[in-house]
């Protein structure tokens, strides 16, 4: 018994004494939190990093705890709407502290460097233009360009179908998919047929439309750049089916644990079309394409593996009428494209996250020309690497380095004469940018992007600049500045080889307000050409003399309106553009408006989802003032204009059960007979007078009847969320 409590007054006495050694060997921290303007911050969460140790601070923004640990440790402060901050010293010099939070700019609405750049996707902090918006559109007959033409700083040009954007012709915007240029993005046609995208909007849920001023990541563009993004992560497994006077497709998307795969197929065939709508050509093959599409994606640890592949098969041919050849002009047309992409993202250590990419084009094309054979062949490669960090929410950086590699041949036959030529074009570059917020009212962005082109030997350096002050809780000003360079297109570059980029400045001033479903914009630019390409013959060709001598302006403002809140159901868009353009470039005499470019350009889309009729009801109508043209009988160039482009157009979505849409459009509505411009006679008639005929649409109106079923694991996937 004495043993048991001798051993008992033992364990007391070593508890006594560790519990006195430990409360000897308590350090004392103490201070006091206050956020930017000095008042107390009550409720701060306040402690030792690695420890237990800490406390909240009180209505007086006080705080105070004891804490053993003794030496270098550090002192975390965290509180909701700031940023985090952390203190290392020596703990015994831990007291009456006085600590002061800043803003976390993340978590607040802070200003938006948006300078040119339309964002669309639901993640995105002031959307203009969502995915949807492209196959919901009226006139825009599920293309992305039918969409985007709807926004200010588009020039309307019916018979071609890609994006002029302010005062450029179409080879002056680019196309990126996953950050990764698309150097064919669009069917090829022959005159007076619009063209259209290659891609399905289904595959994408992010649109960046950048008119201006765009980003140092991001070159070859002269005018603007069109960046899509695939979807990441798809919710569910599904297939969809369309039926369409015009064709059919076919999609599917399969999820497994750490991948997936979308896939989608399609068939378009005008022929039985044309048969119950004729229009003004003589159609020996009516156009025929039969395309796909997949996407597969693959998650490592904390990164994602895409690949997105694209191919398109397409042939047609057909006679139109000519004011100089009594028989017409015969054309014939076969094209095969294949595009792949592929992106990797992962995250690295202490922040730093690594964009990879790479892409792979091969296009070729056989076209007839009453009988001259024209045959060419492009492949074209484009690989990128990019690292990025977030240091704080006041500074991320991004840099990144890339290579585009083009291989273009050609041949031209008839029974007089044959040849063979084409080019390589070989492109590094560089780009480096910054985001700089230095409060939730005022940010910069600052880029540097250099270009070598290999086939002459040119280095060019394009610094680019934006910045952004918030006026108000939900509106802000931007301003915009930057040098763009592209290279010549393959129409010159397979002429003569050593031309050098073109080039233009940007000077971009916009204002912004958005709130509660409304948006406004508007934006004022000016942009200045240089080292445009000129010839001196009226056809490129082996003859003609080259040179980078050609240049310009286009100067003007946009102004934009949506609201989806205002009445029920409805949401609407008005955009408007104003254009004052000159050039010379090409073969002009004189510098002149092009004939692509017009002063005034007017869109109005609405949408009406009718409970009543299970019913989404689209209206798009879209006005552009008259276009320059040359008249033979009077002196002068591009001296004259077209009458005004009108057009209303209108579908209707019918939801005949959760998962099956009836769709009906039609362009053109009322039958508006718009003129694209006039081809003259090579030579004057008996009175000394060219004659001319008008250039109108193949045809003033285009109706489309579809029927669209989705099947998914939910069985409530609503088709009207695809149109």
């Amino acid at each position: 018994m004495q043993k048991v409590v001798t051993t008992l007054v033992l364990t007391l006495s070593l508890i006594l004494f560790g519990f006195v050694a430990n409360s000897f060997a308590q350090q004392q921290i103490s201070g006091v939190v206050k956020d930017p303007s000095g008042n107390a911050v009550a409720g701060a969460n306040v402690y030792l990093v690695g420890t237990y140790d800490g406390a909240s601070t009180a209505d007086d923004g006080s705080f105070s705890f004891e804490s053993e640990e003794t030496g270098q440790q550090t002192l975390s402060v965290s509180y909701i709407g700031f940023e985090t901050l952390e203190l290392t010293a020596e703990v015994k010099s831990m007291q009456k502290l006085e600590l002061k939070l800043r803003e976390d700019l993340n978590a607040l609405e802070t200003v938006v460097l948006s300078a040119g750049t339309f964002e669309a996707g639901d993640n995105s902090k002031v959307s203009v233009l969502k995915p949807l918006d492209v196959v919901t559109t009226a006139s825009a007959l599920g293309d992305f360009v039918g969409a985007l033409q709807t926004l200010p700083g588009t020039t309307t040009v019916s018979e071609d179908g890609r994006l002029f954007v302010r005062g450029g012709d179409a080879g002056e915007t680019q196309i990126f998919i996953d950050g990764i240029r698309v150097f064919t993005p669009y069917t090829p046609t022959t005159n007076n047929i619009p063209t259209r995208g290659r891609y399905s909007p289904f595959l994408f849920d992010g649109i960046t439309f950048s008119t201006g001023g765009y980003s140092a990541e991001f070159g070859q563009g002269l005018s603007s750049v069109l960046l899509l993004n695939t979807i990441d992560e798809p919710l569910q497994n599904k297939t969809d089916i369309a039926l369409m006077t015009v064709g059919g497709s076919l999609g599917h998307t399969k999820l497994w644990e750490k991948s997936s795969v979308s896939v989608n197929a399609s068939y378009i065939n005008l022929a039985p079309y044309l048969v119950l709508y004729p229009d003004r050509n003589d159609w020996e093959k009516p156009f025929e394409t039969f395309a796909g599409e997949a996407v597969y994606r693959h998650k490592i640890g904390e990164g994602l593996l895409k690949v997105y592949t694209a191919f398109d098969n397409s042939n047609f041919s057909l006679t139109q009428e000519d004011i100089n050849l009594e028989e017409g002009l015969f054309f014939s047309l076969k094209n095969r494209n294949w595009y792949t992409n592929s992106s990797y993202y992962q995250r690295l250590e202490n922040g730093w996250k690594l964009d990879l990419g790479a892409s792979l084009t091969l296009a070729g094309t056989d076209l007839t020309v009453i009988d001259n054979d024209i045959d060419n062949t492009e492949y074209s490669v484009h690989t990128k690497l990019k690292l990025r960090k977030r240091f704080n929410s006041r500074f991320k950086l991004a840099f990144g380095a890339e290579q585009f590699w083009t291989d273009f041949d050609e041949t031209f036959t008839n029974q007089d004469f044959s040849a063979a030529y084409g080019f390589n074009n070989n492109i590094s570059a560089a780009f480096a940018e910054s985001d700089i917020i230095f409060s939730k009212k005022f940010a910069v962005k600052l880029g540097l992007r250099g270009e070598y082109t290999q086939a002459n030997d040119r280095f060019s350096l394009a610094p680019r600049i934006s910045s952004a002050y918030k006026t108000g809780d939900h509106s802000q000003l931007s301003v915009a500045y930057g040098n763009f360079y592209q290279q010549v297109g393959s129409d010159f570059l397979k002429f003569a080889p050593g031309l050098d980029p073109q080039m233009t400045q940007h000077y971009i001033l916009n204002y912004q307000f958005s709130h509660e479903g409304k948006i406004f914009r508007a934006e004022l630019y000016r942009k200045d050409y240089n080292d445009l390409v000129t010839f001196d013959t009226q056809m490129a060709g082996f003859e003609s003399q080259f040179a980078n001598a050609g240049d310009g302006y286009a100067q003007g403002f946009d102004l934009f309106w949506r609201d989806n809140t205002s009445v029920k159901n409805l949401d609407y868009w008005v955009s408007y553009s104003y254009l004052d353009t000159e050039r010379q470039y090409q073969n002009f005499p004189t510098a002149a408006t092009p004939n692509f470019a017009n002063t005034h350009n007017l869109s109005v889309v609405a949408k009406l989802w009718v409970d009543g009729l299970k019913s989404q009801l689209g209206w798009s109508y879209q006005y552009g003032s008259g276009r320059p043209y040359t008249d033979l009988n009077r002196p002068g160039f591009l001296q004259e204009q077209t009458k005004d482009f009108h057009s209303l157009s209108f579908n209707w979505a019918y939801l005949i059960d959760q998962q099956k849409i009836l769709y009906f459009s039609v362009n053109n509505l009322l039958g508006f007979r718009n003129v694209n411009g006039y081809q003259y006679a090579n030579t004057a008639n008996a009175n000394g007078q060219f004659d001319r005929r008008a250039l109108r649409p193949a045809a003033d109106q285009f109706f489309f009847v579809g029927f669209f079923w989705t099947i998914s694991d939910n069985g409530t996937d609503n088709q009207l969320d695809n149109l």
